[in-house]
């Protein structure tokens, strides 16, 4: 049971934990002449992974769920996306990231040439709204790409699948080969796969081509998470610059945005591979100071001198 005792189906050996029943297991086999060998094996699985403790397998009842009855495929993923919708965290960090970065590099370098803050502000507008929407436009122009290719490789599958079948079927004999599977198996796979020419395309996009279906409609909303995103970074390193001398605000912006792209890494590596979370905001911030730094460098070498 849950507590590693045998149940009345144990028989004899009924109430005992597992472990301590060993011996007496060991010594009833034996005593009926049907123990072959006994030896003593230490090995380090299998235990948990969370306490480290050892665990043991046991037979339970198994259940499956067949996820092609009543589309039920098709459900999930449409409640998954209303859910967890497609990219958005990456389409945000892509944005925020980009305008912060850009708008950061180009304030410092007219602010290293100019001692004129308004001069400043308004180079740094300019870059602002320039930036957000460019970066808009590429997201927008993006995606329709992303579905155009898509639509046009479908295309090309679904003539190849109609007029040359057998060699599309030798490409899935031969996918699922390198997968490890053979003979009769191999076969079995294959006639279940190619007798549906829908599972067959899907399967050609995505495993063969390593493609996903891309939704069109989905242009316009990234064009303005990207473009909103862009706008809100860029803004970051831009602020400090309204209320303080130009000294006082090129320090303050290097620290501010240095932190939020510190954060923003962290995060992203958080919520998409879990893990190395110090590593990616380091690498993200250093990536935006270099790029600040060579728009002040560029600056200086430009200087304006003062009136």
């Amino acid at each position: 049971n849950d507590r590693g005792v045998f149940t009345k189906d144990g028989g004899p050996f009924e109430g005992q934990y597992v472990f301590k029943a060993n011996e007496k297991i060991i010594e009833d086999l034996q005593n009926r002449g049907v123990l072959f060998a006994s030896e003593n094996v230490t090995h380090s699985y299998p235990h948990c992974w969370r306490c480290k403790k050892p665990i043991i397998f046991r037979a339970t009842k198994q259940w499956f769920l067949k996820i092609d009855h009543k589309n039920l495929r098709g459900r999930m993923k449409d409640i998954i996306k209303t859910i967890l919708p497609p990219n958005k965290v990456s389409e945000m960090i892509l944005g925020g990231q980009d305008g912060l970065v850009n708008v950061l590099g180009v304030i410092l370098g007219v602010a290293a040439a100019t001692a004129d803050v308004k001069i400043v502000i308004v180079a740094g507008l300019a870059a602002t709204f320039a930036e957000s929407v460019s970066m808009a436009a590429v997201a927008y122009t993006s995606k329709i790409a992303e579905a155009d290719y898509y639509q046009s490789e479908y295309e090309r599958e679904k003539w190849e699948v109609e007029h040359f079948p057998e060699g599309e079927r030798e490409e899935i004999r031969a996918l699922y080969a390198r997968y490890g599977f053979a003979g009769a198996e191999l076969e079995d796979i294959v006639q279940k796969i190619t007798s549906n020419k829908s599972i067959w395309l899907e399967v050609m996009m995505s495993q063969e081509l390593k493609l996903e279906p891309v939704d069109r409609t989905q242009a316009v909303p990234a064009a303005v998470i990207v473009g909103v995103s862009a706008l809100i970074g860029s803004f970051i390193p831009l602020v400090a610059f309204f209320f303080l001398p130009i000294k006082a605000s090129i320090y303050l912006s290097l620290i501010v945005s240095s932190l939020t792209l510190f954060l923003v890494g962290s995060y992203k590596a958080k919520v998409t591979i879990g893990r190395n979370v110090l590593r990616q905001g380091i690498e993200m911030m250093v990536i935006g100071m270099v790029s600040a730094f060579v728009g002040y460098a560029i600056g200086s070498i430009f200087k304006v001198p003062a009136s």
